[in-house]
């Protein structure tokens, strides 16, 4: 059997929006593209952005929804660009959002037959909290998250963490484990590098650097960074904080470190777009902070991982998956003085001894991951042609056939009016012969 499948990936960000799942997708199709098959990316529009990849990405039109959610919003029902992802025939589908990309999915897959897997990323749950104050509305989406996902014909966790968070949402499917990879090489930059770019931060040399990769929203844990730091600081500790990232509460988390005293040793350096750039970022530090009970999976602790660098994490958190305490990471509880209570524990060799543990024992890349998950595409394909499926069939999937028909028609009038047009060509241009 030929191997060689046609995989469409589909989300709700993707460059120039810059997280973990978006990066996820990029390294999905430009694996595939390269060494597995072919990919296709389809994705909300943004303004004057130009795709330059290996593999063809499909924007369909969207509305600035970014002050509310921090993406744009997709139309997903557009005849357009359905039509595009038609025409270049996937045999899988892989969504990774359950909002506007799985309406997306869900069109497609009603017009291809073909299999539909979803991976839960994120625990929308706080997003949605976030995002919507009435309690009654929250219940109504998630309501409406769980039966995007139970209408998918597998599902995919990225951690055991994430298929608890799922289930407590109401999902009661099955899921699979499916484990993120990095992008980086293993290993980190030369030496050099590292210490140039503390030169150009202004980091002595002779101090601990910590460093924080992420989303700036405090439910990323922020708070307790700067808590821990404060203490530290009035205890009379030296050392450095970075800030790698952006996002709507980084102006106040700035204020919040020059009201806790520790804004002077704190550099906030904004989002890295350059991976190279970040991955120097990464090879420069002594330990990463990462104190998020929010993260499914943590792909920011893989990466330090990749470049030697060892992890503070919360204990019993998605991202500490995987961790043994004191040997490739550090563990603490959810609160700042457990972190300043290790940090004040550990030398900078005992951070470096964390960090080569954290190179040999977590790392894993993209395309080991990949490879793995491309794997399983063929199964859920056999498995979808013999009609064993997880796919629940929900009251609004007649809404998704409903909008197929619709676009296949809009699509077919199309075609008659660009044949009617060049017939017309045809004539006038013969008329003047």
């Amino acid at each position: 059997m030929d191997q060689k499948k046609r995989v469409c990936l589909l989300n709700d960000s993707f460059p120039p929006v810059i997280d973990g799942v978006a990066n996820t997708v990029v390294n999905y199709a430009t694996i595939i593209q390269r060494e597995l098959g072919e990919a296709i990316v389809a994705t909300p529009k943004y303004p004057n952005v130009e795709d330059h990849y290996d593999f063809p990405v499909v924007r369909y039109p969207s509305l600035n929804t970014t002050k509310l959610v921090g993406y744009r919003a997709g139309y997903p029902f557009s005849a357009r660009s359905l039509g595009q992802l038609v025409e270049f025939g996937p045999d899988i589908i892989h969504s990774h959002c359950p909002f506007m990309s799985n309406m997306v999915a869900r069109t497609l897959r009603e017009q291809l037959d073909v299999p539909l897997i979803f991976t839960y990323h994120t625990k929308f749950d706080i997003d949605i909290a976030h995002a919507i104050e009435s309690k009654a509305l929250q219940s109504a989406a998630i309501r409406l998250l769980v039966n995007s996902i139970e209408s998918c014909d597998e599902v995919w966790v990225v951690s055991s963490g994430a298929g608890e968070n799922l289930r407590s949402l109401g999902y009661q499917g099955d899921y699979v484990v499916m484990h993120n990879g990095v992008d980086f090489p293993r290993g980190p930059v030369p030496l050099e590098e590292a210490e140039t770019l503390r030169g150009e931060l202004g980091l002595p040399m002779d101090v601990p650097v910590f460093l924080f990769v992420g989303r700036m929203m405090w439910y990323k844990g922020v708070r307790i960074i700067l808590d821990a730091l404060a203490r530290g600081k009035r205890e009379g500790a030296d050392f450095r904080m970075v800030f790698v990232g952006d996002g709507a509460e980084r102006q106040e988390m700035e204020q919040t470190a020059e009201e806790l005293g520790v804004g002077e040793r704190c550099v906030f350096a904004g989002a890295i777009r350059d991976r190279q750039k970040l991955r120097t970022y990464f090879s420069m530090a002594d330990l990463f902070l990462f104190p998020s009970t929010y993260d499914t999976n943590g792909i920011v602790v893989r990466e330090a991982a990749a470049c030697a660098l060892g992890s503070i994490l919360i204990r019993g958190s998605c991202a500490a998956e995987d961790i043994a305490d004191g040997q490739n990471g550090i563990l603490i509880e959810e609160n700042a003085d457990s972190m300043w209570a290790a940090l004040r524990n550990l030398t900078r060799q005992q951070m470096a001894d964390v960090g080569r543990h954290a190179l040999h024992e977590i790392y894993m890349s993209w395309e080991d991951s990949v490879k793995v998950a491309f794997d399983r595409y063929q199964l859920v394909i056999d498995r979808y042609r013999r009609g064993h499926t997880e796919r629940h069939f929900e009251w609004n999937d007649e809404l998704f056939s409903w909008m197929n028909d619709i676009c296949r028609g809009i699509a077919f009038a199309r075609s008659v009016h660009a044949k009617s047009r060049r017939r017309i060509d045809r004539f006038f241009d013969r008329s003047e012969d």
